[in-house]
Parts: C-alpha cells; sequence; structure tokens
C-alpha cells in the first residue's frame, strides 16, 4: 500500500468568503506552513509563512501595498515570493533584496474553494490531477452548508473510512439514516474516471431514507479522484444537489475535511438549519469513529481489506501508488480501476 502523503497535487486549503480583500489566512498543509493572502484587487496568493531572514511567521505582520510585510524587520514579499523591501538597507550598501525568495505555491479558486498547490519545484501543475467542478452549478457558486473538522487521524484512514460503504448501519444509526435491521444487499456498478473512479449514476438505496425528503425521483452518482476528493450528485429532475468532501494532510497524523452541500433547489434553501445539523451530526460520527480506531492503530495491528466492501479502499491505495510510480517512472498515468460491480450488506 502507498502510505504516504501524495505530492503534485492539488489540496482544498480554505473557502473563498474566508478570505476578504486586504487579508489573509495561516494554514498548515503536508506539514508546511502557508499564508494564503488576498490583494486589494481581489486576486490570491500563497508564500511559506516563515521569514527567511530570522524565521517568525509572516502571518504574525500585515499586508501592506498588496504584499506581505514581517512583523519583526519590516522585510517585505511579493505575490512571488520575492523580497521586494529591507528596510534596515543604507544607500550604496550592496544588497540586492530581490535576491531573496520565500517559497510561493500556487492557488485556485472554483466555485467557492481555495485550491493550494503542493508539489515539487520543477512539476508544472498542468499535468496534476484536475480540479473537480460540479458541473450544472455556475463557477460563483457557493456552498450552502459547511462544515469544517480535523480528523486525528493520517489521511488514508479519513478517506477510506468516508468511502467505506459498510459502516452506515453501525456509526450512523439514525432514524433518519438507516438502522443495523435495515441492511441488504446492495449491488452497485463503478467505472474508472480520470485519476479515480466512480458509483455510476442510480436510485438511492431504499433504507437511505434522507433521499426521500427531496421528492420525486432521486438518482446519484458519487466520484472518488486523487488525491482526496469525493463528490455526489444528487439530480431531481433538471435540479442538483452536491455534497462536496476534500480532505487535506496537516501532517500524517491529521487531517482537516471540508465537507460542502451546494444546490439549486430553492425549496431545500428553506430547511438550510436542518439539513446544517444533520450535516453535523453525520460528520461527527464518522469524526468520532476514527478517534476510537486510533486507540487500536497505536499498537500496529495488521490490517485487512475484503473483497467488495473494502474495494473501494484497495483501490484508493492502488491509485495512490499509481500516482508515484508513474511520477518516477516518467510515464503516463495508468488508471488501475476497471468497470466492475460490486456487492455488499448496509
Amino acid at each position: 500500500m502507498e502510505t504516504g502523503l501524495l505530492k503534485n497535487v492539488w489540496y482544498v486549503a480554505a473557502l473563498s468568503d474566508q478570505i476578504k480583500k486586504n487579508s489573509f489566512v495561516t494554514k498548515v498543509i503536508h506539514s508546511e506552513p502557508i499564508v494564503i493572502v488576498r490583494n486589494s484587487a481581489g486576486s490570491l496568493y500563497a508564500l511559506r509563512d516563515i521569514c527567511p531572514h530570522r524565521g517568525i511567521p509572516l502571518s504574525y505582520g500585515r499586508v501592506l501595498n498588496d504584499e506581505m510585510e514581517c512583523p519583526y524587520h519590516g522585510w517585505t514579499f511579493d505575490s512571488q515570493g520575492t523580497c521586494t523591501r529591507i528596510p534596515s538597507l543604507c544607500e550604496g550598501q550592496d544588497l540586492d533584496c530581490r535576491k531573496i525568495k520565500v517559497k510561493s505555491y500556487p492557488v485556485k479558486e472554483q466555485q467557492g474553494i481555495v485550491w493550494i498547490f503542493c508539489g515539487d519545484k520543477d512539476f508544472d501543475p498542468v499535468h496534476a490531477p484536475e480540479i473537480p467542478l460540479m458541473k450544472f452549478l455556475p463557477q460563483e457558486a457557493r456552498p450552502r452548508v459547511i462544515e469544517i473538522e480535523k480528523f486525528p487521524c493520517h489521511i488514508d484512514h479519513a478517506v477510506i473510512g468516508l468511502m467505506d460503504p459498510a459502516h452506515g448501519p453501525y456509526v450512523h444509526k439514525s432514524w433518519l439514516w438507516r438502522s443495523e435491521k435495515s441492511a441488504y444487499e446492495k449491488r452497485k456498478k463503478f467505472a474508472p474516471v480520470p485519476y479515480g473512479f466512480q458509483m455510476v449514476r442510480h436510485q438511492p438505496s431504499k433504507n437511505s431514507k434522507a433521499y426521500k425528503f427531496l421528492g420525486g425521483a432521486p438518482t446519484t452518482e458519487i466520484t472518488f479522484t486523487l488525491p482526496s476528493v469525493r463528490i455526489e450528485h444528487i439530480q431531481v429532475g433538471n435540479k442538483n444537489l452536491y455534497s462536496f468532501t476534500g480532505l487535506t494532510p496537516v501532517n500524517d497524523k491529521e487531517t482537516v475535511i471540508h465537507q460542502l452541500l451546494y444546490w439549486d433547489l430553492s425549496w431545500l434553501t428553506l430547511m438550510t438549519p436542518f439539513v446544517k445539523r444533520f450535516a453535523q451530526y453525520f460528520l461527527h460520527q464518522d469524526i468520532d469513529a476514527v478517534a476510537k480506531q486510533q486507540e487500536g492503530l497505536k499498537y500496529d495491528p495488521t490490517l485487512m481489506l475484503i473483497k467488495d466492501a473494502d474495494t473501494q479502499a484497495k483501490w484508493y491505495f492502488s491509485l495512490k501508488s499509481e500516482w508515484a510510480n508513474h511520477l518516477s517512472e516518467a510515464r503516463e498515468f495508468r488508471n488501475p480501476v476497471k468497470e466492475t460491480e460490486l456487492r455488499w450488506k448496509s
């Protein structure tokens, strides 16, 4: 299994509305401290949040003329990480401040999400898996429900825990969802997509009660793509609901989850407080299960993945390995997932 943290990929960093003009947010992603800045024109850039002079975080400073000013000695850095000013220099002193740089990170915004590219200096982000687009929503769409939490675990355990189809009747016991007694055999078709796989469009399981609140005859498809993005697209007639899940590694022991809901069903907006409460309840059940799992993982047990119910987890590890291998071997990515039907009880 490929258990490292993937590089040369786009991760969810923040939400667009969290970063106002002439302000910034700080994040730790892939064990790197990062400051993400929005300038006066509304554009974003991201820098390593450490001044190369004396090591203080730049985020203790301020945005000055669209640049980050270090709070210790007033050095300023532009959007490319180039030092543009050292106030202590006197006329005639031979130091070209523009040769001093702090690492910068490519940043993109799409549908209310800020993405950051974590990769090698010589790797062109154009060769990374594409940032997924929720195609029936406009580019300026914003999530209606937002849940941001931290899983106390390696990203692998968070990913396979969320894609696990068999834990529902046990972890998510609820009159609104399903119970252990309601479990029955499911058959779902899967197909490969670029850098991932998809549970092809189907009618939701009859014991998944929450879908019934949408009315009509909803259908759903669920897509997973590297490095760690899961999107469920539910259609009711010509209306859409998207459940977006993006997982971002803080380090090898902590993972941030952005759980976002988008929709264009006007009547559902009236139920936003209820939907938010349900999303919180559902997500915290997963976090609680993963937190308890860590108690056992401290003893480094041998783990297993079984056929069908855990096949999606196997695909995830295969996709990770293929991503690493295709980079090291300088060849095209070959998706290991094939069309198939999986069966499990839940």
